[in-house]
């Protein structure tokens, strides 16, 4: 991939964008995995800020008090299904626990996106017949 082919994301809560329904937000749910094993919780979504598309989930885990908590991005493609206080990813524990890491000072984010997709077994939303998911599914 060539620098620049994915378009500009940002955290819904740096961007001008809102969510016109409350109970439509899902930030603060937290995520289960398939089997309804805890993960975490949404801690933001991160949007396109061009097409205005949601396009991954920051999910946060582990730690206590914000101490020792891992941050990583789970594309929307696993999100399998949404209710009133969960978010549940078509994933098992252990393939969202190992997820590729996010730290921006660290990671080129070209590298990062390719091995976030490649990890998740999607097509990544930037190439040619990628098709996005309905989301938010609402049990």
């Amino acid at each position: 991939m060539k620098s620049g082919d994915i378009p500009v994301l940002t955290r819904l809560s740096d961007a001008p964008q809102v969510i016109p329904a409350a109970d439509e937000d899902i930030r603060g749910r937290k995520a289960t995995d398939r089997s309804g094993n805890e993960l975490g919780k949404v801690g933001d979504l991160i949007v396109d800020e061009g097409e205005r598309k949601v396009r991954f989930l920051l999910l946060e885990h582990g730690g206590f008090l914000g101490i020792g908590e891992k941050k990583s991005y789970v594309p929307v493609d696993a999100v399998a299904d949404v209710s009133e206080d969960a978010v549940r990813i078509d994933r098992t524990r252990d393939e969202a626990a190992d997820a590729p890491a996010y730290d921006p000072e660290l990671v080129d984010q070209d590298v990062f996106y390719d091995r976030l997709y490649t990890h998740y077994g999607y097509v990544p939303f930037w190439t040619a017949g990628y098709v996005a998911p309905r989301f938010p599914h609402r049990s």
